[in-house]
C-alpha cells in the first residue's frame, strides 16, 4: 500500500510540474506561509468542528490563472491531539482515552473566487474563497492497548480537503488571508481506533464506518510576483 501512495505522489507531482512549466513567464504568482491551529475529529475526544488546539505552520504557493481560479499548492505540519476527559460525551470521558499524532500534509488543487481577484488592478482586493483539491498525508498508524497509545508503523494516506476563507490586499504585493479547511481522510487510525495492522483487529473501537478528519485554522500571508498575464481567451 505504501509504494501505491508513493507512486501516486510521484504523479501528482508530475502532473503540477507539466501543468506549470509552459505558462510560468505569463502568470502571476503567490509565495507566502500559513499560520493557525490544528483540531481532530475521530473517534477520541471532543467533535468540536473549529477548535484549533496545537500550532499548525507551512508554506503555500499560488498560481493564478485567472482573476477568479487559482491553482494553489501547500506544505502544512501539525501535531493532532485528543483527549477524552475533553469530550461532553459521557461515555468517552469515562474511557479516558487520549493520542498525539504528528502529520504533514502535501496539498495540490483549486482555489475558486466569489469576486474577481485581479492583483493588477490598483483598486483594493477583497474576496471569499473555496478550495478543494487532494492531499498526500504521512502520518503515525496508532493503536491504543491497556488505555495507552502506541506506534504501530509510519504510513501514507489521502485526504479531500474543503476549505472556505477570505482574502485581500493589504500592501501592493501582499495578501492576507483567513481560512478554515476542513480534510476528510481515507484513514482511520490517526487515533489508534481502528489499527491497519491485522495483529491488533482485536483492538478495534468506536464507528468503524466513519474515516478519520481534521481541520487547519488559521491565517495566509502571501508575496506576489510576476508579469501581468493575459486573461483573455485563447
Amino acid at each position: 500500500m505504501h509504494a501505491i501512495f508513493e507512486l501516486m505522489k510521484r504523479i501528482v507531482f508530475a502532473f503540477i510540474f507539466l501543468l506549470m512549466a509552459p505558462s510560468l513567464e505569463a502568470q502571476i504568482h503567490e509565495i507566502g506561509v500559513f499560520m493557525g491551529g490544528s483540531n481532530f475529529i475521530g473517534d477520541i475526544g471532543p467533535t468540536d468542528y473549529i477548535s484549533p488546539e496545537k500550532p499548525a505552520f507551512g508554506l503555500l504557493y499560488k498560481w493564478n490563472r485567472s482573476p477568479r481560479h487559482t491553482w494553489r499548492f501547500s506544505y502544512i505540519q501539525s501535531r493532532l491531539s485528543s483527549y477524552d476527559a475533553d469530550s461532553d460525551m459521557t461515555s468517552r470521558v469515562e474511557r479516558d482515552f487520549r493520542f498525539k499524532n504528528d502529520i504533514k500534509e502535501f496539498c495540490a488543487g483549486l482555489e475558486f473566487d466569489f469576486f474577481e481577484f485581479d492583483l493588477h488592478d490598483s483598486n483594493p482586493q477583497f474576496t471569499p474563497y473555496v478550495f478543494t483539491g487532494l492531499s498526500y498525508l504521512r502520518y503515525e498508524s496508532l493503536y491504543i492497548k491497556d488505555g495507552e497509545y502506541k506506534t504501530d508503523a509510519s504510513r501514507g494516506t489521502i485526504a479531500v480537503p474543503m476549505i472556505v476563507g477570505v482574502k485581500g490586499r493589504v500592501f501592493e504585493n501582499f495578501v492576507i488571508g483567513f481560512e478554515v479547511g476542513a480534510r476528510n481522510s481515507f484513514a482511520d487510525d490517526i487515533d489508534g481506533s481502528k489499527p491497519r495492522s491485522s495483529k491488533y483487529s482485536d483492538l478495534k473501537f468506536g464507528n468503524l464506518t466513519s474515516k478519520d478528519w481534521y481541520v487547519f485554522t488559521g491565517f495566509t500571508l502571501t508575496y506576489t510576483f510576476g508579469e501581468k498575464p493575459c486573461f483573455c481567451s485563447e
